[in-house]
């Protein structure tokens, strides 16, 4: 089963976010702590992060750049998400595999993480 992260300061869309992709077959971890991204994705065997870019005064695009930087988990796809305009080209430049705009679909949402986890499950 393919584990996903959510890296969300916001308490109600982030409970939303895990029930839904938990309805949705996948095993979700939800955390506020943004500095401990790398560290969960390390020790929880994540296959994908789902990303704020703001989360308590962190910008998510840091959070994501230090993702690529670090070997065993440069490749780990990360979908960021914001309701901030011009995110979109901020976050790719930062190294997000996509990007979502809030406020979203669930469905466009499970439909992003399903072609980000296949795409990755076909580079390996």
């Amino acid at each position: 089963m393919n584990k996903i992260l959510i890296v969300e300061d916001d308490h109600n869309l982030g409970i939303m976010i895990q029930d839904m992709l938990g309805f949705s077959g996948y095993d979700v971890m939800l955390s506020r702590k943004p500095n401990d991204t790398n560290e969960n994705i390390i020790e929880h065997n994540i296959k994908l992060v789902l990303l704020d870019k703001l989360i308590f005064g962190v910008d998510g695009t840091d959070v994501c750049a230090k993702i690529r930087r670090q070997g065993s988990i440069s490749r780990t796809p990360v979908l960021m998400m914001s309701a901030l305009n011009n995110a979109r080209e901020i976050c790719m430049k930062a190294g997000a595999s996509d990007f979502i705009s809030k406020p979203f679909d669930m469905s466009d949402l499970i439909s992003k993480i399903e072609h980000l986890l296949h795409k990755d499950e076909s580079l390996q």
